[in-house]
């Protein structure tokens, strides 16, 4: 499948960047307006077979807040424009671009930072860090984070083992409505 997803992740990703651009710009203006700081955000994740990448975001946390999972962030540090971008997945838009050069699909599992190490080492067990990392996965929609590693993992494997074109518009559909 992997073909026809990369295909199906192009030419999706090709057609929302353009359409989600103005709603990144005023995102990016009241990052900028709410705190101090870059409104783009860039943070090393783990990718497919665990090679380390950017993955781009829109700064939903206050400059200089440690680089942790979410679940560990200090709860303090979201600003008030980082929680309604949160709220309604804004902040992930600028990982289109992260689908377009191919470090991401639109659907996978999400991509964890280098230092967690227990999800890292379950995923390699499973074979999920074989796939590219996703915008949105089963996970997410079925409401599991990464704070159980293990749960996550298996989530992950699950998708791998029943993925489709028609799972991803699933998952895709799940996750914005």
């Amino acid at each position: 499948m992997r073909g026809p997803k990369r295909a199906f992740d192009l030419v999706v990703a090709a057609v929302l960047l353009p359409l989600a651009s103005p709603f990144i710009l005023l995102a990016m203006l009241a990052i900028r307006l709410s705190s101090p700081g870059p409104a783009l955000f860039s943070q090393t994740r783990v990718g497919q077979n665990g090679v380390l990448f950017a993955c781009h975001k829109l700064r939903t946390m206050v400059v200089g807040t440690p680089s942790l999972p979410s679940h560990q962030a200090p709860a303090n540090s979201v600003t008030a424009a980082g929680a309604v971008l949160r709220k309604f997945k804004i902040d992930e838009l600028p990982q289109l671009w992260n689908v377009l050069v191919g470090e991401m699909s639109l659907v996978g599992p999400r991509p964890c930072l280098p230092t967690q190490t227990e999800l890292i080492e379950r995923r390699r067990q499973l074979g999920v860090l074989a796939a590219l990392p996703g915008i949105t996965g089963l996970a997410q929609m079925k409401g599991i984070d990464m704070s159980d590693p293990k749960l996550c993992a298996e989530t992950d494997a699950e998708y791998l083992r029943t993925a489709s074109i028609g799972l991803d518009i699933r998952i895709l559909t799940g996750t914005i409505f």
